[in-house]
């Protein structure tokens, strides 16, 4: 098992995050086996990354286009009309009532459409990719110093089944984080009270089983229901 070098470059653009078929070999050589899985688990980790970083660029220049239009509506709205009103700009203060209710479109349709917060989620899942993606690099450098060093710990088979478990410990880890934002982008699409619903029952798959664990959405779970106990009444006293 051989250390991989980074390839220059990244994966094809304006694809989908869709499934790839398992790599499929002998393996009767177990060295090139986990080789070629180290870069189909890389490749696909890269092409994810990639594409929340080229779906952020639109959403960026969208989101900056009219979070300037709200700026500069709220100054134009704020200025006119005190410059109609000190007689500077005479019938300023109609244009400065008009640059008011452009800047609240602006802010409306950035709120609507999604643009700042989707820019967010892009760049916020991006970079958790590419930060899993270094400690897997370094985990699987981890392990070919160990069998290149020597003695390694256990059989070769165990050392396999060991690599294979950070493999698929990575893939699940990159999985989760395209289900977390997915499932916040349906939270925010749609609008009242149905996505806290969705949220709260399929926004998180992971039991919460140890105590004190914290319930998803900043709550804590709540206790188990038992059977009200009747309270108990005092004997009559004898007379």
């Amino acid at each position: 098992m051989s250390q991989p070098e980074m390839q220059p470059g990244g994966p094809a653009r304006g694809e989908d995050l869709t499934g790839r078929p398992f790599p499929l070999g002998d393996w009767g050589e177990p060295a090139e086996r986990l080789h070629e899985l180290y870069r189909w688990v890389e490749d696909g980790a890269l092409r994810t990354a990639d594409w929340y970083l080229a779906d952020r660029v639109w959403k960026r220049r969208g989101a900056r286009a009219l979070r300037t239009g709200t700026a500069l509506g709220a100054v134009l709205g704020a200025a006119l009309p005190l410059l109609d009103l000190t007689g500077a700009l005479r019938g300023a203060a109609g244009w400065g009532y008009l640059s008011l209710l452009l800047a609240a479109a602006c802010m409306a349709c950035d709120r609507y459409f999604g643009l700042t917060s989707g820019w967010m989620r892009d760049v916020a899942t991006a970079q958790a990719v590419q930060r899993r993606l270094q400690s897997l690099q370094f985990d699987w450098a981890s392990e070919c110093v160990r069998e290149v060093l020597g003695p390694t710990e256990g059989t070769a088979g165990e050392a396999a089944e060991r690599c294979l478990t950070i493999l698929r410990r990575f893939t699940e880890d990159v999985t989760e984080l395209v289900r977390a934002e997915t499932a916040d982008w349906m939270v925010e699409f749609r609008s009242g009270p149905a996505p806290l619903v969705t949220q709260s029952q399929n926004g998180h798959g992971t039991r919460h089983d140890t105590p004190g664990a914290q319930a998803p959405g900043g709550r804590f779970p709540l206790p188990p229901a038992t059977r009200p106990n009747m309270p108990r009444q005092r004997p009559p006293e004898p007379r």
